[in-house]
């Protein structure tokens, strides 16, 4: 899988503080976005610690026998691991939690693994499509048919979670294979984004502009022209080809 792809976070227009976190592998392997919760300290260092146990667990064992749908969701639950112990370490930071998504290309197949309302999507064509499904109060009552999703974007419940990393109940990682095609674009991103844009726009961005860092700097600029009530956090992948030996220079930024 030859991909280029780019990641941006912003604290937004109300938050002195930035409780998102991302990583990008280097290689291209695999990528994590996460969303804390639980005050500054708590929300800060519940998605840093998510973040660096899911990236180091994924390097440690992505050479092992272990089928890919037992690696993302043992990194997920030696994360959840790692947040309840610091909870226990720094009772402070009790309440603190946090979402998180990820795909991974490994052994020729594509993996998602998410928790929380921290969203996959892909682009293609002019289609996108929510590839993760939210684990909120309102994502529940919408699959019901107790809210309509207009409803849902303004009800005061949408940000109630139904799981997320940092509780001691978690036993199960929502995991799944994803198709991928050479043109498609994926983007992982924090509510930030996603409070503040409708799909229609985020599609609009990630269609109109080519370039992965200007359409990350779009999007992040978009939501906070919009008012940028939360931290936002995106990273993008645009798949270039199955093979492809002549591929401009990756960006991360930071």
């Amino acid at each position: 899988m030859k991909c280029l792809y780019t990641g941006l976070t912003d604290p937004g227009m109300v938050r002195s503080v930035n409780q998102d976190a991302y990583y990008i592998d280097p290689d291209g392997r695999f990528f994590i976005v996460a969303d804390g919760m639980g005050g500054h300290a708590g929300g800060q260092e519940a998605s840093l610690i998510a973040t660096r146990i899911i990236q180091s667990y994924l390097d440690d064992k992505w050479d092992s026998d272990e089928d890919s749908r037992s690696l993302l969701e043992q990194a997920f639950l030696k994360a959840n691991q790692a947040i309840l112990q610091d909870q226990a370490n720094h009772p402070e930071r009790g309440d603190m939690g946090t979402t998180a998504v990820v795909v991974m290309f490994r052994q020729g197949e594509n993996w998602c693994a998410h928790i929380g309302d921290s969203r996959l999507y892909r682009l293609r064509g002019a289609k996108l499509e929510q590839l993760t499904e939210d684990h909120t109060w309102v994502a529940r009552a919408m699959k019901v048919g107790d809210i309509t999703p207009d409803q849902a974007r303004v009800h005061p419940w949408r940000h109630i979670l139904s799981k997320c990393l940092g509780r001691e109940e978690l036993r199960q990682v929502d995991v799944q294979s994803i198709d991928v095609q050479p043109s498609d674009r994926l983007l992982l991103c924090s509510d930030g984004l996603t409070e503040e844009l409708s799909d229609h726009w985020i599609a609009h961005h990630l269609k109109t502009i080519r370039a992965c860092d200007k359409a990350a700097a779009a999007l992040v600029n978009a939501a906070k022209d919009k008012g940028g009530r939360d931290n936002i956090t995106v990273v993008i992948v645009a798949i270039d080809s199955l093979n492809c030996s002549d591929l401009p220079e990756v960006v991360a930024d930071s």
